[in-house]
C-alpha cells in the first residue's frame, strides 16, 4: 500500500474531503481580456461575494464592480494551486478526459453545448433522479435542431449566454 493511500484511510475506510467541488459555470470565451473575464463573473456571480481566482489581471477590476477578489499568482505551483483553488485540475481533467473518452473530441462550433452537458451532469452528481427529471422535462420543451440548421452556423446553442440566475459563491 502507497504512503499516500494510508493518509487517505482511516480503519480501512477513505476519509472524506474537506472541500468539495460546488457549482460550475463554463462559458466559451474569445479572448482573455478585462471586459469578458468580468463580464462573466458579473453574468454568474451575485456582488458582494469573494471570487478567488490566478493572478491574471483580467479580474483585477471585480473590486471596483462590488466583488471581494482574491487573486494570486501561482506561477505553476500545483500545491498552491491547490490551497488557493482547490479542485480546479480535478474538474478540469475531468472535463478532458470526459470529451475525448466519451466524444472523442469536439469542434469549435459545438464547444459550448459540451460544455453545457459537462456543466449540467456536474451540478446534479448528488442528484441523478432530479438530473434525470430534469433532462425529461427538457426533452418534453424543447425542438431540437434539424441537421442543417446544426451545421449551418446559424443555430445558437440555447445556453450560449448566460441566463441562469446569478449565484452566491460559498466562500467566506
Amino acid at each position: 500500500m502507497a504512503a499516500d493511500g494510508l493518509l487517505s484511510h482511516r480503519n480501512g475506510k477513505p476519509l472524506k474531503r474537506q472541500t468539495y467541488a460546488g457549482r460550475l459555470r463554463l462559458q466559451v470565451s474569445s479572448d482573455r481580456r478585462a471586459r469578458t473575464c468580468e463580464g462573466f463573473v458579473a453574468d454568474n456571480v451575485l456582488p458582494g461575494s469573494l471570487v478567488k481566482t490566478d493572478g491574471w489581471n483580467g479580474y483585477d477590476g471585480l473590486m471596483g464592480r462590488g466583488y471581494r477578489h482574491d487573486g494570486l499568482t501561482l506561477d505553476g505551483d500545483h500545491a498552491l494551486a491547490e490551497s488557493h483553488l482547490p479542485m480546479i485540475h480535478l474538474v478540469f481533467s475531468n472535463l478532458k478526459t470526459w470529451i475525448l473518452g466519451t466524444h472523442h473530441g469536439t469542434s469549435q462550433q459545438h464547444l459550448q453545448a459540451y460544455l453545457n452537458e459537462y456543466t449540467f451532469r456536474f451540478n446534479r452528481r448528488f442528484y441523478p433522479m432530479t438530473a434525470f427529471n430534469s433532462v425529461l422535462g427538457i426533452a418534453a420543451k424543447t425542438v431540437p435542431p434539424t441537421y442543417e440548421a446544426l451545421y449551418s452556423g446559424e443555430w445558437q446553442h440555447p445556453g450560449s449566454q448566460p441566463t441562469s440566475p446569478q449565484i452566491a459563491m460559498p466562500f467566506a
